[in-house]
């Protein structure tokens, strides 16, 4: 990934540099959406100001952030910082195509990892896994269980073999909890009703962390 000029060749505006951190003994695997530039000057994930928020979340549910960057592995969508939108106002979202140009790293990451929770921050990351129609209203607060038997391809989860949890479960297999986007230019976070929401998934992340010792 490091070595990677994929979405350079190809004509794509990025900074090369892969950005992730951690190694396949994690337990707990985070995706968010692509690098900002903090993060491609740093190669450190969610080093700005969205980091700032999101190990705030994170807290909640009982990680602190050194103990968390320690033990659990941090990646991406797309590894490289995809420059600024053409507005000048923030960064540039990957196209579908350097999506789909960096997805073979991602489902090694996967499968190296092998992961017990998935945490998906941000749309981008969320519809990797979910429906592109999904809405953030319907899946922030609650959590995916895939057995072992619907996980093994882990980019191509059903959601036919899946079960939406509300309470943690003793099976084998892979727990998905998506979050939104922690970036303070997002106005989703602000209503009182997503604020709740992020809760309940601060809560879900909490006893998956306590149960599995995560």
């Amino acid at each position: 990934m490091r070595g990677c000029r994929l979405c350079l060749d190809a004509g794509y505006d990025i900074v090369p540099g892969a950005v992730f951190a951690g190694d396949t003994t994690a337990r707990v695997m985070l995706i968010g959406q692509a690098p900002g530039i903090t993060e491609q000057q740093v190669k450190r994930p969610f080093n700005g100001t969205s980091g700032t928020r999101l190990f705030q979340w994170l807290a909640e549910a009982g990680w602190e952030e050194d103990d968390f960057r320690e033990r659990h592995y941090m990646t991406a969508v797309t590894k490289c910082y995809p420059g600024r939108h053409k507005s000048g106002k923030g960064d540039r979202v990957p196209t579908k195509a350097e999506q789909k140009l960096c997805r073979p790293y991602l489902t090694q990451e996967l499968n190296l990892v092998n992961p017990r929770v998935l945490l998906l921050v941000g749309g981008l990351s969320i519809k990797q896994f979910y429906p592109a129609k999904t809405k953030l209203r319907d899946v922030i607060g609650s959590a995916q269980f895939f057995s072992a038997e619907h996980a093994e391809n882990r980019l191509n989860f059903s959601l036919e073999g899946s079960e939406k949890v509300w309470a943690v479960q003793d099976e084998v297999g892979c727990y998905i909890v998506p979050l939104p986007h922690p970036s303070g230019a997002s106005l989703w976070t602000n209503s009182a009703e997503n604020k709740t929401l992020i809760r309940h998934a601060l809560a879900l992340l909490s006893d998956l962390r306590t149960t599995y010792s995560l």
